[in-house]
């Protein structure tokens, strides 16, 4: 049976952190691809988020899907919007960072399920941009 709450606690989350990933896995121990290479993006960008494990709890991996109208996992938000997954978080990241983790394409080859086009198209190096609007990393 699905938790009726969900979709609260999950608005909550979102409204109490600055930067979200709903992802499987934690942090410290993604357990899969793509939601390691947002972890890794995250990382080099030099911020803190929040990250929540959708394997732990069925109720908020189905949840999350049904409140961003979005199918795939993993989920970013940034001061409250949604962002879209990994390939809108690769797309988005500075070119200076992305070299960090130039071997995100070799991860994500092995993967021959394309998600969807995220919600709307982001520039190159806007993530820092979003990031440090949302106070989420120090301004330069």
């Amino acid at each position: 049976m699905r938790r009726p709450c969900a979709r609260a606690q999950i608005a909550k989350d979102v409204a109490e952190n600055k930067v979200v990933v709903f992802m499987k896995g934690v942090p410290d121990q993604p357990q899969c691809g793509f939601s390691n290479t947002v972890v890794q993006i995250l990382k080099a960008e030099g911020t803190s988020f929040k990250g929540f494990n959708v394997l732990a709890d069925p109720d908020l991996r189905e949840g999350i899907k049904s409140y961003s109208n979005w199918p795939t996992i993993p989920q970013v938000y940034i001061d409250g919007e949604f962002i879209g997954g990994c390939d809108t978080t690769m797309e988005m990241c500075a070119p200076a960072n992305f070299g960090a983790i130039r071997s995100v394409g070799a991860i994500l080859a092995q993967f021959s399920d394309a998600p969807p086009a995220p919600p709307r198209r982001y520039k190159s190096g806007e993530l820092r941009t979003m990031l440090q609007e949302a106070g989420a990393v120090a301004k330069e």
